[in-house]
């Protein structure tokens, strides 16, 4: 299993939501460089990096930070966040960030995720961010009447290698994953699937594992010292997979 942990940038700051709501944001660590340097100190070869602002505004506001990481870092990087054009996906995977994330485009312009991912292929990752079932976009700002299993199929069809799928109504909140919507989602599609949100032990990790979970997104859990990263990554083994 892959486990990439997680930084979620606002105002280029490292910080946490509780159920993505921007209200409860608070610092959870000074420095991001120095952040993802402790993640690679103790074993990463991924991180999740997630522009908080550019999810809200609609355009990349933290890429500096972003790429900085990517440049000055052996780690691979994940970014979603305000990635709703080709320019701004190519400027991303063209300046060092290893996958991009699109998650509105999924849901608003799914012509943009195909003509991504016929172009970048598995460098390309689709975020389906749920609410009771219902797919959220904009940074959780907008609900849709659309499920989240329906949007997926979609995008497994599209060619997607990678969905990332996220309970806001876990983030957060160390409640555990949601086992019973990811086992729905992953009878549905073929892709590789990566689990976000609630995740809070070695135990919730080894469940998303046997339900054929390829990989794991962590943040509060790391932050509070509820999951040790080199003994969760010596666990899960090989990491430059994927």
């Amino acid at each position: 299993m892959i486990l990439l942990p997680a930084i979620d940038l606002l105002d280029g700051q490292c910080v946490r939501l509780r159920r993505g709501d921007f209200d409860t944001a608070h610092r959870v660590a000074a420095d991001p460089l120095e952040t993802a340097r402790s993640f690679e100190q103790a074993g990463a070869a991924w991180i999740h990096m997630v522009d908080l602002d550019g999810a809200r505004t609609g355009s990349a506001q933290n890429q500096e930070i972003i790429l900085r990481i990517a440049r000055e870092t052996s780690l691979l990087v994940e970014a979603g966040g305000g990635i709703r054009d080709m320019d701004t996906v190519a400027y991303y995977l063209q300046n060092g960030v290893s996958r991009v994330v699109l998650g509105s485009a999924a849901l608003e312009n799914p012509q943009l995720v195909k003509k991504a991912v016929e172009q970048y292929g598995s460098r390309v990752a689709v975020g389906i961010d749920a609410k009771n079932g219902m797919v959220s976009a904009r940074g959780w700002l907008s609900d849709s009447q659309t499920d989240y299993l329906s949007l997926a199929e979609k995008m497994d069809l599209a060619g997607s290698g990678w969905i990332v799928f996220t309970d806001i109504s876990k983030d957060g909140m160390m409640e555990g994953p949601n086992l019973s919507q990811l086992s729905q989602l992953r009878k549905r599609v073929s892709c590789r699937l990566t689990a976000s949100g609630g995740i809070r032990s070695l135990e919730d990790l080894k469940a998303l594992d046997a339900t054929n979970i390829e990989a794991a997104i962590l943040g509060k859990a790391l932050y509070t010292g509820a999951i040790d990263l080199t003994e969760a990554i010596r666990w899960a083994g090989v990491q430059r997979e994927g």
